[in-house]
């Protein structure tokens, strides 16, 4: 046997990467979906079940009719997207009768509904005045609203810097700022259009607030759902707490730090000008429940009092199954094929959602009665080590023995 058939033959024992195809047999479990309406755009919520059944990614479910396959694309209820912030051209900067005032040009800007004023100042309190205006010296300026800015640096308790306006499309805007924020003061100005969405929740888990404070903090215990996603933490907090400013951390069952951020929830009267906001809620991007057994959350309260906790509540974004039934009343959706890829369906490429689809309900979960599971696909070489063991012994001694030989031929003409 020569050197290169038995390296060819090696070589042909280890087979490319699998493509792998969906078949009904392949898929572990399945359940009925119950359409709502025959004619037009339906959906089905992931839940626990389907987490539990389906790939981490969820990219083995697949819908049938019958034999075909219904072509679907999976959405994450994720709530509002803003369009990307440009920055504004600033125009009159100035002080009018005690005030700081100034022009927007938004020529380049063709509907918008939020400002963010910069500013480089700290521990202030302003309200400030919006007009739209169709040219710089328009009599007929329309009152947009107002809106307060501050920073509370002092009293860590943050700032904002975002003005909310009614969806506009105004050449020009007119701000007027009551005292407080010198011209020098504002920086520059940015404007986005945020079509808001509200998010979709669904819990994923449960938690259980411990009532004795360690080492000056608050401490959660939380045992995740054993498959679905984890994106955000929610914290109830007693509405009579207010003014408060503190700092989660969220660690795993081996006391690593997965997470970090703050609530704060501030409501107070300056100046006459009443300010309430509150987060109360940490994100969570990248955090699979399936990677954990159990969470610990430590909300630090510093030298101040506990704060009153009611409750921490672990949710996960709502996933929704899109899909057209093409007049059918009822369809089984499959699940349950670890080493099957997500599906390309021209349905992703061109969807667009109906704000009017209804939910069709899905059936529970069921073993599949036609699961016979993928034949044994594995290399070659794993099904048959002792043929791969011989075979590369055979081939080791072919080239040991040809490599003999030349040496003895060269050795004879020497």
């Amino acid at each position: 046997m020569r050197p290169t058939v038995a390296i060819y033959f090696l070589l042909c024992l280890f087979p490319g990467p699998a493509d792998y195809q969906a078949a009904i047999s392949y898929f572990s479990n399945v359940r009925e979906v119950r359409v709502s309406s025959q004619d037009q755009q339906n959906y089905v919520v992931v839940d626990g079940d389907l987490w539990k059944r389906a790939r981490p990614d969820l990219a083995d479910v697949r819908l049938y009719d019958g034999q075909t396959q219904v072509q679907y694309v999976l959405k994450e209820r994720s709530g509002s997207l803003a369009s990307e912030e440009q920055k504004a051209k600033m125009l009159n900067l100035g002080r009018v009768e005690g005030h700081t005032e100034f022009d927007l040009d938004l020529e380049i800007v063709p509907e918008y509904d939020r400002l963010r004023v910069g500013t480089n100042a700290q521990n202030f309190v302003v309200t400030a005045h919006i007009e739209g205006r169709n040219s710089l010296n328009d009599r007929h300026a329309v009152r947009l609203g107002s809106g307060t800015l501050y920073d509370f640096t002092r009293e860590n308790l943050g700032s904002n810097e975002v003005l909310k306006i009614p969806t506009s499309s105004f050449r020009y805007l007119h701000v007027s700022l009551g005292d407080g924020l010198r011209p020098d003061q504002v920086t520059e100005v940015f404007v986005s259009n945020l079509r808001e969405e509200k998010a979709a929740w669904t819990n994923a888990g449960a938690c259980r607030v411990q009532t004795q404070v360690v080492q000056k903090s608050t401490v959660a215990e939380c045992q995740p759902d054993v498959a679905a996603p984890l994106d955000r933490i929610s914290f109830q907090i007693a509405p009579e707490s207010v003014n408060f400013r503190r700092t989660v951390l969220v660690f795993d069952s081996t006391g690593a730090e997965i997470a970090r951020g703050t609530i704060s929830r501030v409501k107070m009267n300056r100046n006459g000008q009443a300010i309430l906001s509150e987060n109360l809620a940490l994100d969570l991007p990248g955090v699979r429940s399936k990677d954990l057994t159990e969470l610990k959350i430590t909300v630090e309260n510093g030298d101040n009092a506990s704060l009153p906790i009611q409750s921490v509540q672990l949710l996960s974004i709502e996933r929704r199954i899109y899909f057209d039934p093409g007049r059918r009343s009822a369809l089984k959706l499959y699940c349950g094929d670890p080493k099957l890829g997500p599906a390309a369906y021209d349905y992703a490429t061109f969807f667009h959602e109906d704000a009017a689809s209804p939910e069709a309900q899905l059936g529970p979960d069921a073993h599949n009665p036609e699961y016979a599971g993928r034949p044994d696909d594995r290399p070659w070489s794993e099904r048959h080590t002792i043929v791969l063991w011989t075979a590369m012994i055979l081939a080791v001694v072919t080239l040991a023995a040809v490599a003999l030989r030349g040496f003895r031929t060269t050795y004879e003409v020497d």
